[in-house]
């Protein structure tokens, strides 16, 4: 049995930074994102059978054996453990998306390897418990299930998934500055900036208001306000992490030399917000119909990719005759 899945990965206008559960991937905070139409990630999710049969992982044609294929074997063992299986399965996934270099790879990655693997194993779940599994693989990958512009509900384990919600048209300037992978990966930062930064609790007090704000700005249509909101998390993201120590930089002079492109554009009357993720990527928010102008004006600063809304995570394939797919209330 083979089962074949694509995501897509988001950009957070309200950020997620900070677990108030590690082992359940629950969020400090709610945040909203975009899912981008961009930048997909396909993964293939294939039953070994027999009782030699192992967990294996190839990425992007290479074999994975080392910590991702932990990461990955731990994830499929929270499948199996709903499925009442045992079986073994190969994932092989093609992922598009810079690794590793703050723009949301692990999103997409780990929502098409729990749409997959959940197929795979015979699950039936519900978008909201799809999207609380993938929560326990990667938490912004709980917002890549449903796609579109969604909010990730903070909560407990039952209450934490990603639903899509009203929002007013919107497109993003992707304008990548360095797509290799950062220094510090972004588990490793949130623990420092929980840990040390002395901004971090002002972090969860203000960014749980602005996700209620986010989400009134998006129900009324007002694009402005939420660039508005967006500009100013992405910043107040970034002073909580670099307030920890040893200091974290994410953004270098070329990721600022673009909000301050970004600020000049809105001067000049076209309107576009800036925001970043835990690397020197920087994502610029504008109305569908602009997105051209933008690109062409930041063309000089990195290399732009120009994208629309993206669509929720889905199977695009299944071969083979496996199980008959379990009706499940709640992904645990």
């Amino acid at each position: 049995m083979t089962t074949t899945a694509v995501a897509h990965p988001n950009i957070a206008l309200v950020k997620y930074w900070g677990k108030a559960d590690a082992d359940l991937a629950l969020p400090a905070t709610g945040s909203v994102s975009m899912g981008l139409d961009v930048f997909p990630t396909t993964t293939s999710v294939t039953l070994q059978s027999g009782q030699e049969a192992r967990d294996a992982f190839v990425l992007n044609g290479r074999v994975v054996d080392d910590g991702p294929l932990t990461r990955v074997e731990r994830f499929l063992d929270l499948v199996r453990q709903l499925a009442g299986s045992d079986a073994r399965a190969s994932v092989e996934s093609t992922n598009t998306v810079p690794t590793g270099a703050g723009l949301a790879s692990s999103a997409s990655g780990f929502a098409a390897l729990a749409t997959a693997a959940a197929a795979a194993y015979g699950l039936d779940l519900s978008e909201r418990d799809l999207s609380r599994l993938a929560r326990r693989g990667s938490g912004s990958a709980t917002r890549s299930i449903p796609g579109g512009v969604s909010v990730w509900h903070a909560g407990d384990d039952q209450g934490s998934f990603a639903e899509t919600i009203p929002a007013p048209p919107m497109a993003m300037v992707v304008v990548t500055i360095n797509s290799g992978p950062k220094e510090i990966g972004s588990r490793e930062a949130m623990r420092r900036t929980i840990a040390t930064s002395p901004f971090y609790p002002a972090w969860v007090t203000s960014t749980t208001t602005t996700v209620t704000d986010m989400l009134d700005a998006c129900a009324a249509g007002d694009f402005t306000r939420v660039g508005e909101l967006t500009e100013s998390n992405a910043l107040r993201m970034h002073a909580t992490i670099e307030g920890s120590f040893p200091p974290i930089r994410y953004l270098t002079a070329r990721s600022v030399a673009v909000f301050d492109a970004v600020a000049e554009l809105r001067a000049s009357g076209l309107e576009a917000y800036a925001t970043a993720d835990a690397g020197p990527n920087v994502v610029v928010l504008t109305k569908p119909e602009d997105r051209g102008a933008v690109a062409s004006a930041l063309g000089h600063l990195g290399d732009v990719i120009e994208s629309g809304t993206g669509p929720a995570a889905r199977v695009v394939r299944s071969e083979g005759t496996g199980s008959q797919p379990v009706q499940k209330e709640t992904a645990e």
